[in-house]
């Protein structure tokens, strides 16, 4: 625990204290049902931290994720609309499993510095001469192909992709890769692709 972590601590007990003593003092003659009162609220506070703590792990396993689906010819990918807005897709670049960030403002597929690694470039090797404005200023990005990008059946070669040099949290589905569908439709909270 961090200083500021036991801070915390200390200023929740105190002020755990303070009300509890000032409920005691004024239920006196109440005493028993204000235990059992106080006890269903501290339950409560439990149940409501426990779940809290596994909302990100519950999401992924218990809630709807993407799902591609062979119809008459077609494949329909189908993602719901995550927590913080924004849309995600599962790839497998060059056989390791991405996920990325459905961004229709963003020009190319591009890859994090992480995930360029993981999917078999060298991040250090690769030559940033390009430059991209960005909500957060300039990047300097490398020009790549990826050898295979695979979405459910749908498997393409040789995709134009970019290494962004700077720090991001997450790869991003841009519209290089975006628009070899025939159709984008964002409905209902759910992004579908079709080809």
């Amino acid at each position: 625990m961090t200083g500021d972590d036991i801070a915390n601590l200390i200023y929740l007990s105190v002020l755990i204290l303070v009300i509890g003593g000032y409920f005691i003092a004024v239920s006196r003659t109440n005493l028993p049902k204000m235990l059992q009162q106080g006890a269903i609220w501290v339950f409560i506070f439990i149940g409501a931290i426990t779940v809290a703590g596994l909302w990100s792990e519950m999401g992924t396993t218990s809630f709807p994720r993407q799902s591609v689906i062979q119809t008459d010819g077609s494949t329909i990918v189908s993602a719901p609309r995550d927590r913080d807005g924004h849309y995600y897709l599962s790839l497998i670049i060059n056989d390791a499993p991405i996920r990325f960030v459905v961004d229709t403002g963003a020009t190319d597929l591009v890859l994090t510095k992480e995930d360029a690694a993981r999917v078999g470039l060298d991040p250090k090797q690769l030559a940033y001469l390009s430059i991209a404005n960005t909500a957060n200023g300039q990047v300097r990005l490398a020009r790549v192909r990826l050898d295979s990008v695979q979405l459910g059946d749908i498997t393409d070669q040789d995709v134009r992709a970019v290494v962004n040099e700077g720090d991001m949290r997450e790869s991003l589905l841009g519209m290089t890769y975006l628009q070899k569908f025939g159709r984008i439709q964002i409905e209902g909270n759910r992004l579908t692709l079709i080809r």
